[in-house]
């Protein structure tokens, strides 16, 4: 019998306070109304930091697995190994976020590592998980979790970086079982384009480029350091890159579009969650548009896929394609059934 890999639950944590479109607006000097970064950016309020040390990245992503294992009942010293999904921007630079993570619950019997891929990082962490389940006999729960808040490192005078003024704050975690027999993780697929890798990212703080007394003011900045090639790239083959990550993971799990009943979708402007609603011939209540929550990077898959549980637009027998897409570039996409 073909062995399967089961999502047993989903934890979350959201600070305590949100950036409103209207603060939005105003940090970016009057450059973008109120009404523009609602209507376009799709930002009425978003998830931010609320200056308190839990709010930090590897202590959300720990506040998370806790909120996942509370609600799954499952015990930690059960848990194999910890794929953490912490983005860079951490409270301490070189500290790995998965140890962390296993120390805090107190999984004891997990050995850990970290995963990065950007804003791709849960979709493929649960392929890695999965693939990793099936491959070793001795391992049988898989906890993917981490944090993030990018929020940080936005400059809102920069208009190259009007897209990433949804950058936002949170945790997530979800526990994946062998053998679970529900809630079934199929087929993934991804693909990645490293020809923009350099035309995005923090560019001073590194090998390139090492921090100075006079480049001082940009440290812990994202910039666009060359915004015609990635742009240009993203307009041309974000779209298509997506439709054929999906196309893939679907044909790896035997279905067609037809078969999809939930969108999970990463935050977006709003006229691209709309126009890829339409490529897919679904409607605005099959996905649930983040614009009260901000893009919380890789956590946005686990955060959507609660609040639809949580509101019913996913239950049993439900599919559920979920779709992600980083800076780097990487696409991916993933198929579950639920139930």
């Amino acid at each position: 019998m073909e062995q399967t890999v089961g999502i047993v639950g989903l934890g979350i944590y959201l600070p305590q306070t949100k950036m409103t479109a209207k603060e939005i607006s105003q940090a970016t000097a009057g450059a973008w109304s109120e009404e523009a970064v609602i209507n376009k950016l799709g930002i009425v309020e978003k998830y931010v930091p609320s200056g308190e040390t839990c709010d930090g990245t590897q202590e959300m992503g720990a506040l998370a697995a806790l909120d996942c294992l509370k609600n799954t009942g499952v015990d930690p010293l059960d848990i194999d190994a910890i794929l953490c999904i912490t983005e860079e921007w951490k409270e301490y630079p070189l500290t790995t976020s998965a140890c962390y993570v296993q120390d805090r619950i107190g999984a004891r019997n997990a050995w850990g590592i970290d995963v990065q891929n950007r804003c791709c990082t849960c979709v493929s962490a649960m392929k890695i998980a999965k693939d990793m389940l099936l491959a070793d006999e001795e391992m049988d729960t898989v906890l993917v979790c981490g944090g993030y808040r990018n929020c940080d490192l936005i400059d809102y005078t920069d208009k190259d970086l009007s897209f990433m003024y949804d950058l936002a704050c949170g945790g997530g975690a979800i526990l994946l079982k062998k053998g679970y027999g529900k809630n079934l993780l199929l087929g993934t697929h991804l693909m990645s384009d490293g020809s923009v890798v350099h035309t995005c990212g923090g560019e001073v703080g590194g090998i390139c480029n090492p921090l100075t007394v006079e480049n001082m003011g940009e440290l812990n900045r994202l910039r666009l350091m060359d915004a015609p090639k990635m742009k240009g790239l993203l307009n041309t083959v974000s779209m298509p890159n997506w439709l054929h990550c999906i196309d893939e993971a679907l044909r790896k799990s035997g279905m067609t579009r037809s078969d999809i009943g939930f969108l999970d979708v990463l935050h977006m402007k709003r006229s691209g969650h709309k126009g890829l609603l339409t490529e897919l011939g679904l409607s605005e209540e099959q996905s649930i548009y983040l614009e009260n929550y901000g893009h919380v990077g890789q956590i946005d898959q686990i955060l959507e896929l609660k609040l639809a549980l949580d509101e019913g637009s996913v239950e049993d027998g439900t599919v559920v394609a979920m779709i992600a897409a980083g800076i780097g570039y990487t696409w991916a996409a993933n198929v579950i059934k639920w139930g």
